[in-house]
């Protein structure tokens, strides 16, 4: 569907269900460069299992109008107005990468908007190497290259894709390669200055869980631990031999960590 949010309009999917207000509501944020389709696993479950589902296209991205936000705070802000936008009172967020640090700081300055939150791929500082930011700058084929390579788990690589005829790279270079010019970069350099994780983590009240993969080599695990330690109601699942693209690599891991 859309919805007119902050003064653009905004393509959100909905899991296949028309959105309903009165259910308990789900909004699933994407990462950097990416957009709502890589929840379409998860949001159709949720859609089907008895919840309200907001999966957007953020600002700037997939079928969104508008320019892309260069903040995590603001697009915590904009996420905040999608619920106002869809008549939804609050929200469990799900973020993955990028839109886990939009859900943490949509949960630690609007915490009567959020029932709970799922972290995914996330971690307490969320640096961008100089290389890639640079090449993401430049709108070069390489940022593309060095986010699907090192975003991807070692199986991705040898057909590992529990979806049948699909390429878990491939995939994830299609979708970055539509991705407007200068929007990759905007994320990338808006993760990397954003310094308040662990500060927002302290003041998370609401049931929290991170995912996290063993062998993600953009978000490692060890600093996804860190953020765990800081939120006082939080718990683990570490994803054996996964990498930063959870819910491509491990979707149905992914869903009973959501569900649990």
């Amino acid at each position: 569907m859309k919805l007119s949010v902050s003064g653009h309009e905004a393509f959100v999917a909905t899991g296949g269900r028309d959105f309903d207000a009165s259910l308990p509501a789900v909004v699933f944020l994407h990462g950097a460069g990416f957009d709502q389709s890589a929840w379409a696993l998860h949001s159709r479950w949720f859609a089907h299992h008895g919840y309200g589902v907001l999966a957007p296209d953020l600002p700037g991205h997939g079928r969104s109008v508008g320019p892309a936000l260069r903040s995590i705070a603001e697009m915590a802000d904009w996420t905040v107005a999608l619920l106002a936008a869809a008549g939804a009172d609050k929200a469990h967020l799900v973020g993955h990468s990028m839109g886990s640090l939009i859900a943490l700081d949509a949960a630690a300055r609007h915490p009567q908007r959020v029932s709970a939150l799922s972290l995914i791929g996330t971690a307490a500082a969320m640096t961008v190497g100089p290389d890639l930011l640079k090449a993401a700058e430049a709108n070069d084929q390489g940022a593309i290259d060095m986010v699907s390579i090192w975003g991807l788990g070692f199986q991705a690589e040898l057909g590992g894709s529990q979806a049948p005829g699909l390429w878990m790279h491939g995939g994830a270079q299609s979708t970055l390669q539509r991705c407007p010019p200068g929007v990759l970069f905007s994320d990338l350099a808006a993760c990397n200055a954003y310094q308040d994780a662990l500060s927002s983590a302290a003041r998370i009240a609401v049931p929290t869980t991170l995912i996290l993969g063993e062998r993600d080599m953009m978000t490692p695990a060890k600093t996804g631990k860190v953020l765990a330690a800081a939120m006082p109601q939080s718990r683990t699942v570490i994803l054996p031999g996964a990498g930063h693209m959870l819910m491509t690599e491990r979707p149905d891991a992914v869903l009973a960590a959501l569900t649990r």
